[in-house]
């Protein structure tokens, strides 16, 4: 029997993949992290699953519940919010099937700063601007920082920095970024994306920690920065030129 790890996305209950979808309706125990999944998902659980928020349990009480049930010869969908492969602690449940002999599979997910960029029609790598995304964070209870791995040193590259887990440092991240930056970079923050409370907060470095503690988002947040975000007359793509020859053209 298998525990499927499935990104069920930012929020919004129709950005699933069908992958995830079908292994949700075909495990008859679904564990799913029910501060952050939309409880929609459930039903597409088969009708006597047994199903459990894991939001109150520990990581021994979670691997205690996959255990039970591939003995019970049950399939497990793992339901984790965004996409398995960033700051889903799926990392330590993996090892620890691991050392059971358990097998797993994982399917990804719609991720935050993806749904992000949708809610604010942006593409965030624009020709001879940006063309690269940092997905990074600052440090937390749940999780320190590599000494190496800080805000400067990647702002150092003006790419575009998507910045999780961070709202409540809004203003350490705003004073550490402005030596690099500038005060007056596009700076943009998106709580709750793709949730039908969704808020968009737009301004620059100088301006976004006060509109975020003027509209009290604490919690769920993407801080996104760089110049690719206030940038409108930006050099074209030269990838549908009519001067670009590419193999499947065929000029």
């Amino acid at each position: 029997m298998t525990v499927h790890f499935i990104g069920a996305g930012p929020g919004a209950a129709d950005l699933i993949t069908l992958r995830g979808r079908d292994l949700i309706a075909a495990s008859p125990v679904c564990l799913y992290a029910g501060s952050l999944v939309p409880k929609e998902l459930l039903s597409h659980c088969p009708p006597d699953a047994r199903i459990v928020d894991t939001a109150p349990f520990s990581l021994d009480e979670i691997i205690v519940e996959m255990k039970m049930a591939t003995d019970a010869g049950k399939d497990v969908a793992r339901l984790h919010s965004g996409d398995v492969s960033i700051w889903s602690a799926v990392g330590e449940q993996m090892r620890r099937l691991d050392a059971l002999g358990i097998p797993y599979t994982m399917t990804p997910g719609v991720p935050s700063f993806a749904a992000a960029a949708a809610a604010l029609c942006q593409e965030l790598t624009l020709p001879e601007v940006a063309q690269s995304l940092v997905l990074t964070r600052t440090p937390g209870r749940a999780s320190s920082m590599p000494p190496t791995e800080t805000l400067a040193a990647f702002a150092a590259t003006r790419a575009t920095l998507a910045i999780h887990l961070s709202i409540q440092a809004i203003a350490e991240v705003v004073q550490e970024l402005v030596p690099l930056y500038g005060k007056d970079c596009p700076a943009v923050v998106v709580a709750k994306a793709s949730w039908p409370d969704q808020e968009i907060l737009r301004g620059t470095l100088g301006t976004i920690a006060d509109a975020v503690g003027e509209a009290g988002i604490d919690r769920t947040a993407l801080i996104l920065v760089g110049p690719s975000l206030g940038h409108r007359d930006f050099r074209e793509s030269a990838l549908y030129s009519v001067d670009y020859q590419r193999r499947y053209r065929g000029r």
